[in-house]
């Protein structure tokens, strides 16, 4: 009898070492599964990263804000008109009692500067804005372009909402009066 199961273990030896050997010949072997999961994780971390970079979640953080190139007394905000020569857009914030209203500032392809709330009267409510894209605005909520010649010229809809603006010398004048008056569009203690 103990020749019997001798024989049986190495038959049972024999059969786990073909298997083996058939396994790695055929590459169906049983893998390690952590770099699948490094893999996603790092996917995950990236994509997070993206979406956190260019503000698509949620609301958004206005990029190119550039507080210190204005000076302001009680009435009137004054930035240098040089500050706009590159035809960049430039985000602002002016914050009203609890209220930070968001405006930007850009010189148009026809040489114009202009300046318009950073919403509409459609997109509003989601509180993302606009960014640049060479001569256009694009709403940051429905994707929408807007020719920057017609900033603070056509109003309504998703068009950005203008914003009176006056140029004396090398000096962009803006009231403040005037910016308050665009705090609706940033006014969401109300929402959910």
């Amino acid at each position: 009898m103990s020749q019997k199961k001798s024989k049986r273990k190495k038959k049972t030896g024999n059969v786990n070492t073909r298997s083996a050997k058939k396994a790695a010949v055929l590459g169906t072997e049983r893998k390690s599964r952590t770099p699948l999961i490094i893999a996603c994780v790092c996917a995950i971390l990236v994509a997070g990263g993206a979406l956190t970079f260019y503000g698509l979640s949620g609301k958004t953080t206005v990029a190119n804000t550039v507080p210190t190139a204005m000076t302001a007394n009680a009435s009137v905000i004054t930035y240098p008109v040089s500050l706009f020569g590159d035809n960049k857009a430039r985000h602002f914030e002016y914050k009203y009692n609890d209220i930070k209203i968001r405006y930007f500032i850009l010189k148009s392809s026809d040489g114009i500067i202009r300046a318009a709330f950073d919403a509409c009267d459609v997109c509003w409510p989601a509180g993302k804005g606009y960014y640049q894209e060479g001569d256009y605005m694009v709403c940051r909520n429905c994707g929408r372009r807007f020719a920057s010649v017609l900033v603070n010229e056509v109003k309504g809809g998703c068009n950005p909402a203008p914003l009176n603006r006056g140029v004396t010398g090398d000096k962009l004048l803006i009231n403040v009066n005037d910016i308050v008056e665009g705090k609706q569009y940033f006014d969401f203690s109300g929402k959910a």
